[in-house]
């Protein structure tokens, strides 16, 4: 017999006492925890919990103070509300808070209001079946089987909240999404090798809640912006007409300097377009150093590659909260030796904070992949295009490997610049590093 953690009597017992309401609510907030029972109701969802050993009585006590059924917590469970909110304060908690955010939404709502939202909704989901009397939940499960909402993809419900003048509802999701950012940024960086790469189902970030949905949408036209600074020269054409076929709208510049890059960079980091659009891309090619990038100019600090990140981050560019920003940076790393001792360049922001020295920041959903090799192998082959790149035109090319996640080909593609190191010259080999704090899988279109 499978060893229970909470008595049967105790769940037959508080589902006995829950009203229609109440039982939906709860069914609500344990859907990520059995995601292959939604359609159960909830005796068998706690049931199941239980057998599976993911229900304890703490885990109940959640679930009952979550509806706010109080009273069954001291007649049942023997607990005081304050107790549970010690345990949650703790971070002891079962239910995801996207999960929490959407009951408390719903517990706010009135009839009318929920009819209204079911109304506008058909502007963006005409073929859900939009009953009388379906609850604001109902509708939430609907659109996340459409792949309209989810714990990181909200925009629709606040456009809805601000049609029917719910300004304090769409306070509560912007604070939600606050927290998570906040919970992104202070997790752990990502450095992710060949080999972590090709492991299977290999969970590298905890996002800070936890939902079924395990992959990023990618789903939109276009598909996304597409940055292409070229300050060599050599690799435009390649790569534009490679992320055009990908769905992407591409912006292409070639030679700027460090003045002109840092004004594009804010011009496309400000622009509205990334709300409707499901990800990002920039790709940098130019001379530089270990932290920093030259441009077309000579300097010794450079532009530093920290800030080009900082202007795509949620704070700066809230249009791409929650959704991957790509970054391909190739540097001809130049020696100290031939850099010159000043800059001109003035950058947006506080400048004070800004340091050759200092490392990425971290933050959500970026993937970073850099690749340096000594200028030498430009001046050598000065029509040249990176061999990293190429080899990156040629993967995201191939529909076959686009079947696989983003971290898949990105293994590919270090295998690729590894093997091709092999034939030449230590001074003329490319170093590859990865660093991503990717929350899902991304794939692109097949």
């Amino acid at each position: 017999m499978t060893r229970c953690q909470v008595p049967a009597f105790l769940i037959h017992q508080i589902q006995e006492e829950l009203d229609k309401d109440e039982e939906e609510m709860m069914v609500f907030l344990c859907r990520d925890l059995a995601p292959d029972l939604a359609t159960a109701d909830l005796k068998e969802i706690l049931v199941a919990l239980n057998e599976r050993e993911k229900l304890t009585p703490v885990g109940l006590s959640e679930l009952l103070y979550r509806v706010k059924r109080f009273d069954l917590l001291r007649r049942i469970l023997n607990t005081e509300k304050a107790t549970v909110e010690a345990h949650l304060a703790r971070s002891l908690r079962l239910i995801p808070d996207y999960r929490v955010l959407m009951v408390e939404i719903n517990e706010n709502l009135e009839k009318d209001e929920v009819g209204s939202l079911g109304f506008l909704l058909r502007d963006y989901a005409p073929r859900m079946k939009m009953a009388k009397d379906k609850s604001f939940l109902a509708l939430i499960i609907d659109l996340e089987k459409l792949n309209l909402v989810a714990p990181n993809q909200l925009d629709l419900i606040e456009n809805c909240f601000q049609s029917i003048h719910r300004i304090d509802l769409i306070r509560k999701i912007q604070k939600y999404k606050h927290e998570a950012s906040v919970s992104s940024v202070h997790s752990q960086p990502v450095y992710v090798n060949a080999h972590q790469a090709s492991l299977p189902n290999l969970n590298l970030i905890d996002p800070p809640y936890h939902s079924g949905v395990n992959s990023y949408r990618m789903q939109s036209q276009p598909l996304g912006i597409c940055l292409i600074i070229d300050c060599i020269g050599n690799d435009t054409d390649v790569l534009e007409k490679t992320f055009r076929g990908l769905g992407y709208d591409v912006h292409c510049h070639r030679y700027l300097n460090m003045n002109s890059m840092n004004q594009k960079l804010l011009e496309v980091a400000r622009w509205q377009k990334h709300k409707y659009c499901d990800s990002f891309v920039c790709i940098l090619v130019s001379r530089g150093n270990s932290q920093s990038i030259f441009c077309t100019d000579h300097t010794f600090s450079g532009f530093p590659l920290e800030q080009i990140k900082k202007y795509f981050t949620a704070d700066s560019c809230p249009g791409l909260l929650g959704k991957p920003k790509l970054f391909f940076i190739q540097s001809y790393v130049v020696p100290e030796n031939e850099q010159e001792c000043s800059s001109l360049l003035e950058v947006d922001g506080n400048a004070e904070n800004i340091s050759s020295k200092v490392t990425i920041p971290h933050a959500a959903d970026i993937f970073w992949s850099h690749c340096k090799v000594d200028v030498s192998k430009l001046e050598q082959s000065p029509t040249s295009s990176s061999y990293y790149l190429r080899c990156l035109a040629e993967l995201l090319h191939n529909p076959y490997k686009r079947k696989r996640c983003i971290l898949a080909i990105h293994m590919e593609l270090n295998k690729k610049v590894y093997d091709g190191n092999m034939t030449v010259d230590p001074s003329q080999q490319y170093s590859l590093l990865l660093q991503h704090t990717l929350r899902k899988k991304l794939f692109f279109p097949t």
